[in-house]
């Protein structure tokens, strides 16, 4: 999908979404492991997603406050990439076809994968300090069974469950974190 359209969209469009909903899912996610979203998206399986209306519900509330202090996190964490990677800052290419978004997505890989590498040595090398020499090391990981893929309205209910549950976690730290 090319051009601009709303993130709901690109998700559902996604080899990520398909992953997530199949067989292969255990390769992407551990038990417990999901994605959080904002109220645009619905919760699923992998994905809890913030109440779209809270509606005064103080629980609502709280949860998605929680929901958007982990998406300031991640922005955080999208600045601190740019900051090291100067290259991310503007990307100068318009993306017209699939060829140009699939070179994007793994320039923007490579520097998160290097980014992780960079991190794990304790090193705060950024691009304009020129190369380094490494040495690579191999990880062999063994996936987790399958489990298999739930259809599109068990899909939502369960995703209403664990969104219930990551909420009652959430709220339970926040309580104690507080004092509450």
């Amino acid at each position: 999908m090319l051009g601009s359209c709303h993130d709901v969209i690109c998700l559902r469009q996604s080899s990520l979404w398909k992953r997530m909903h199949s067989q292969q899912q255990h390769l992407l996610f551990d038990r417990g492991q999901y994605l959080l979203g904002s109220s645009g998206y619905t919760s699923g399986e992998r994905l809890v997603a913030a109440f779209r209306n809270a509606g005064g519900d103080k629980d609502k509330t709280d949860f998605n406050t929680c929901i958007a202090h982990v998406r300031i996190a991640n922005e955080d964490c999208i600045g601190i990439l740019k900051s090291r990677w100067h290259s991310l800052k503007e990307v100068r290419t318009q993306v017209k076809n699939r060829a140009e978004n699939q070179y994007l997505v793994r320039w923007v890989r490579c520097c998160i994968l290097m980014h992780n590498f960079l991190n794990r040595r304790r090193d705060d090398w950024t691009e304009a300090d020129g190369p380094i020499e490494v040495e690579v090391e191999s990880e062999v990981q063994i996936p987790a069974p399958p489990t298999p893929p739930l259809d599109e309205r068990a899909m939502i209910a369960h995703g209403r469950r664990q969104r219930l549950e990551v909420q009652s976690e959430c709220l339970a730290y926040m309580r104690n974190v507080n004092g509450h």
